[in-house]
């Protein structure tokens, strides 16, 4: 008979932030590793490191009150740190739009007609550092679609406004490719590959 898997840490993590959020109360160490323990599956002896965890990411507060130290999380707190960690991170990622659509144009303007310059090289640098620092956003913004209900919502409406907004310069990159085509009468591979769009370059589904 094959043993039982054990929880991950982020399992741990999660299901000690559910015991906080259903119970509304403020417990200390010892209650915790007994009623996690039962009600959740968490290993009594990895209790304190798990809550240690929480607490460093500001996800659980604690108190000394006496000589007692008391943890608690409510999910009116845990809401609010998901919107405000969802609006800093649209916000970033207007601002990386908005840096991609200038060194798209850069790009535009620094190689048609002209010879290979290290202005484009540098632009084309830029531009590749930008698409990875904007994918690293979404990636993270995606993370927090699912985390808390009471977000889901509006997370589901910025993330259809982000897209949105990355396929109107879909639709500017499509639009420049066909001016091109049509004025210099290249190939969509060679401007593809000048303009280092990959093969499977589309709209964002």
């Amino acid at each position: 008979m094959s043993r039982k898997k054990g929880l991950s840490v982020d399992e741990k993590r999660s299901r000690m932030m559910d015991f906080f959020y259903e119970k509304k109360d403020f417990f200390q160490l010892k209650e915790m590793e007994r009623m996690c323990q039962k009600e959740k599956g968490i290993t009594s002896m990895s209790v304190k490191d798990i809550l240690t965890s929480l607490v460093d990411d500001g996800m659980v507060d604690t108190d000394k009150i006496g000589t007692s130290v008391y943890f608690w999380a409510f999910p009116s707190k845990a809401s609010q740190n998901r919107k405000r960690k969802i609006s800093d991170l649209t916000g970033r990622l207007d601002e990386l739009e908005g840096k991609q659509r200038s060194l798209e144009g850069q790009v535009v303007k620094a190689k048609v007609g002209k010879e290979e310059t290290s202005e484009r090289e540098e632009a084309l640098s830029r531009l590749t550092d930008v698409r990875g620092k904007r994918q690293a956003v979404m990636t993270e913004l995606e993370q927090y679609k699912e985390c808390d209900p009471e977000v889901l919502k509006q997370v589901k409406v910025d993330t259809v406004v982000a897209k949105d907004a990355a396929n109107r310069w879909t639709d500017n990159i499509f639009s420049t490719k066909s001016w091109i085509k049509r004025k210099f009468s290249f190939e969509d591979s060679m401007i593809d590959k000048q303009f280092g769009l990959p093969d499977d370059f589309d709209y964002v589904e």
